[in-house]
């Protein structure tokens, strides 16, 4: 899957009502128009999710006889697609109902306002990070003149005397 992942959240909803019946523990819902379709926001990642899952299936018919093979696995990959189809809700629209567009309008003016927060913010840093740098520089350039001015030779000069006859030097 190219795209990023979807979460699906499922609840039941605070709407049922539980049947009063020593036996029974079937929820019935109070309004009987309520969907139980699985909630998604995005008609395209819903689709990667079918095709991932069709890889499975093609798998899966891979162990069928060759002469029933391909009837079966356009029945069973049909059967699922149109399962998946009918059984999920994209923004509260039925499948067909659906556009392929996987940002609204509203969507589309959040993210324009985050771009531009992101892009007002990278230009800020732009303009503060090297007056930062630039003081931190000459802090650092300070520092080390005013340790160079410190500093004093710790080698002390000896007193050499000139020997006029070298050959008699001690060779060691």
């Amino acid at each position: 899957m190219a795209g990023a992942s979807e979460s699906v959240t499922v609840a039941p909803s605070q709407e049922q009502e539980r049947v009063a019946g020593p036996d029974s523990q079937v929820s019935v819902p109070a309004n009987p128009r309520e969907d139980f379709r699985v909630r998604c926001t995005s008609k395209r990642a819903v689709t990667e999710l079918v095709e991932l899952c069709g890889r499975f299936v093609q798998k899966l018919g891979d162990t069928l006889p060759e002469e029933i093979r391909e009837l079966a696995l356009r029945d069973a990959q049909w059967t699922f697609e149109s399962a998946v189809q009918e059984n999920v809700s994209i923004n509260g629209q039925a499948w067909q109902e659906a556009s392929d567009n996987c940002f609204m309008d509203s969507d589309i003016k959040v993210l324009e306002d985050q771009f531009d927060e992101v892009i007002v913010d990278i230009a800020t840093k732009r303009k503060q990070y090297p007056r930062k740098i630039l003081e931190c520089v000459i802090k650092t350039l300070k520092a080390q003149h005013e340790t160079l001015k410190q500093y004093q030779p710790a080698v002390y000069p000896l007193d050499l005397k000139y020997d006029p006859d070298p050959g008699t030097a001690c060779i060691d």
